[in-house]
């Protein structure tokens, strides 16, 4: 099969695109014949070799995908050959007390596609079972690649431990990447107000037409924090998303109202920052790590999407073999949504 991988960390000139072997489903895992696969930052990591060197080489890459069941491995039965699926890309040991109360996220072994197992930007990619879904069919295979990652991330943030309510409000900085699209999208679908930040005025208007109240150009804007309160008439907001990280952290802690939520799902920009911790007892801030999303999560993400037709903002598509062009133009930060990689028609 065709597939891009790596043989060692680096950047994007050491992602190849040629011949790998053609996996084989174990017990309790699918073969998917892959016909789209999407870009999200943690192919970054995973390439540079952030999380240590603890991905074996040669290593595909990718998380998300959406494609056609075409084995099934020994005691699989819920599954069709040829159904059209989705792929959740988190998987868990299904054992432990997290997995049994519904928290598959909060399993010691929880992992992805992608990092702790063989990626998606290939023909062909073998999976739990239990991480895959059929696919709205709403969607085309692009859209449905481009879904999974980023908006089960954004649904768990907002939907489970922020527990945004219609009505309320949420800064989220960095719009354009994909976890900040879908917090949009997210936020609007259950009638919250959004904040968008950005230094495009291009992805400012953009966020404005997807129905973002106000956008604020953090480039020209020398108290991001100050302009939010303006305009929500010194209260702040209810929510500051972050998958930016030590960059946008103060921002949050400033900007939420008092007894506000912050829910952070990355670090793009550093894992180090400051806290001001009287400021979080004094205005009683809850401050939420997430990762990802529970199986729970994935389907209620996936329902709320076959009943009000939200498709998932697609910046580009590119062919496998353009897949280094794919990931510069998601690291240089240009893309208004997700960057779609086309593996089969």
């Amino acid at each position: 099969m065709r597939a891009a991988y790596i043989e060692q960390y680096g950047g994007t000139e050491n992602i190849l695109v040629g011949e790998r072997p053609d996996p084989q489903p174990g017990a309790g895992e699918v073969l998917l014949d892959v016909k789209a696969a999407a870009l999200n930052h943690l192919d970054v990591w995973v390439r540079i070799g952030r999380g240590g060197d603890s991905v074996p080489r040669p290593h595909v890459l990718g998380s998300d995908a959406a494609g056609v069941v075409a084995e099934l491995g020994h005691g699989v039965d819920h599954l069709e050959l040829g159904q059209e699926v989705v792929l959740n890309p988190g998987f868990s040991c299904r054992r432990c007390a997290a997995c049994r109360r519904g928290q598959q996220s909060e399993c010691e072994e929880f992992g992805l596609v992608g990092f702790q197992r063989p990626g998606t930007y290939a023909e062909k990619v073998t999976v739990p079972a239990t991480s895959v879904y059929p696919k709205p069919a709403s969607l085309s295979f692009g859209e449905a690649a481009a879904l999974a990652l980023a908006h089960v991330t954004a649904w768990r943030m907002l939907m489970h431990r922020a527990k945004l309510r219609p009505g309320e409000t949420v800064l989220i900085h960095g719009i354009g990447g994909g976890v900040a699209m879908a917090g949009l999208q997210t936020a609007r679908l259950i009638g919250a107000r959004a904040i968008v930040t950005s230094s495009s005025d291009g992805k400012l208007e953009a966020a404005a037409k997807m129905g973002a109240e106000h956008g604020i150009n953090y480039e020209r804007t020398e108290d991001v924090a100050a302009k939010v309160r303006d305009l929500t008439d010194g209260r702040g907001v209810d929510v500051a998303l972050d998958a930016v990280g030590a960059a946008t952290w103060p921002i949050d802690l400033e900007a939420v109202r008092k007894a506000g939520r912050v829910v952070i799902c990355g670090v793009t920009t550093g894992a180090e920052a400051t806290t001001n911790l009287q400021a979080v007892y004094w205005n009683q801030l809850s401050l939420l790590g997430s990762t990802m999303g529970s199986d729970e999560d994935f389907r209620e993400m996936l329902a709320a999407v076959e009943a009000t037709g939200l498709k998932p903002v697609i910046d580009r598509t590119y062919p496998l073999d353009q897949v280094r062009e794919a990931t510069d133009r998601m690291e240089r930060g240009e893309q208004m949504g997700k960057l779609v990689i086309e593996v089969a028609k």
